[in-house]
C-alpha cells in the first residue's frame, strides 16, 4: 500500500495542540502539532502515545517519497510541488521530551547561522580501541574513556550500554595506498558496512594521494572512486592530518551517542 502523510484535527478540544500528524514510519508515528505545516516558524509537536484518528476531519493527505529516521531526526519528503520537504527534530524542552517540526526556511528564520538543533553526548564518551591498533589516538583533553577490546570491524568504536553505535577505520596515507593496492580495503568496507554507522578516516589530504604515490596516484584514485561508489554507506574522510582525523572521529562519535543512533527506516504503509 502507498505510504501516506496525513494531518487531521485533534478530537480533543481541550488540547493546546489542535492537529494530529501521521508519519508512515515504524508502524506509524502519531504526533500532536500546533500547526498543519511549518510555514512561518518551527512548529511544536508532542508524542504522548495518542492514537491516530481522523474522526474530527482530515485536513492534509499526501503521498510520501521518503520518511526516514536519522538519529534524533525524521526526514519527510512528500510527492507534491509545494510544502514538500520538512524534518522532525526530537529533543527536550525544559527537561521534557519535545519535537520541533521545521523546514529549511523556518530553521534559517529561527537560527540566522542555520544551526540545526542536535543531540549531545551525555557524560563521558566511551570509545573502544581495537586490540590490534598500535600508536593510536588518545583523545587527549576530551571527556573520553578508552577501553581496549577486539572489534569485529574498524579500529575505534563508540559504545553505549555494551552496544556499538558506530565504528571508524583509521588510515595513514601509506595504509590507504597499501590496502587499495592489495585489495584488502574492499573487505574492510564490507565489514564496516555491516556496522550500520561507519567511516574510514584518513590522516592526510586527498592531494597527498598523488604527491606521495608517484606513478600510481591516478590508479589509486580511480580505485578509491570505485569503492566510494560501491559502498556509499561508508564515507571516506580525508581529514588532512592525524590531529584532525582524531578530532573528526571524536565529533562523529559524540553525535552518534547524542542522537541515540536509531537506524534508518523506510516509509511504511499509512493507516487505512
Amino acid at each position: 500500500m502507498e505510504a501516506r502523510f496525513r494531518v487531521a484535527r485533534n478530537p480533543d478540544d481541550a488540547s493546546r495542540l489542535p492537529y494530529l500528524v501521521w508519519l508512515p514510519l515504524e508502524g506509524g508515528v502519531v504526533l500532536k502539532a500546533r500547526e498543519m505545516w511549518p510555514r512561518a516558524a518551527r512548529v511544536f509537536c508532542a508524542q504522548d502515545g495518542s492514537a491516530w484518528t481522523d474522526s474530527a476531519g482530515l485536513v492534509d493527505d499526501a503521498a510520501v517519497l521518503l520518511c526516514r529516521r536519522r538519529g534524533a531526526a525524521i526526514d519527510l519528503v512528500l510527492d507534491r510541488p509545494r510544502l514538500a520537504r520538512s524534518q522532525f527534530i526530537f529533543t527536550t524542552a525544559r527537561g521534557r521530551p519535545a519535537v520541533w517540526w521545521q523546514t529549511q526556511k523556518t530553521v534559517q528564520a529561527a537560527n540566522p547561522g542555520a544551526r540545526v538543533p542536535r543531540g549531545r553526548a551525555p557524560g563521558r564518551l566511551l570509545i573502544a580501541v581495537d586490540t590490534r591498533e598500535k600508536y593510536g589516538w588518545r583523545f587527549a583533553g576530551r571527556s573520553v574513556e578508552l577501553e581496549r577490546r577486539a572489534l569485529p570491524a574498524g579500529d575505534y568504536a563508540a559504545m553505549a550500554a555494551g552496544a556499538i553505535l558506530g565504528v571508524v577505520e583509521r588510515k595513514t596515507m601509506e595504509n590507504l595506498a597499501t590496502s587499495l593496492s592489495d585489495g584488502s580495503l574492499v573487505y574492510q568496507l564490507q565489514r564496516l558496512g555491516e556496522a550500520g554507522h561507519a567511516a574510514v578516516v584518513v590522516e592526510a589530504s586527498y592531494p597527498d594521494l598523488f604527491r606521495t604515490q608517484p606513478g600510481r596516484g591516478s590508479w589509486l584514485a580511480d580505485m578509491l572512486g570505485r569503492l566510494a561508489a560501491r559502498y556509499p554507506e561508508v564515507p571516506i574522510i580525508f581529514a588532512g592530518s592525524r590531529r584532525f582525523a582524531e578530532e573528526w572521529t571524536y565529533r562523529y562519535f559524540g553525535a552518534l551517542a547524542g542522537d541515540g543512533s536509531a537506524g534508518d527506516v523506510g516509509a511504511e504503509s499509512a493507516p487505512t
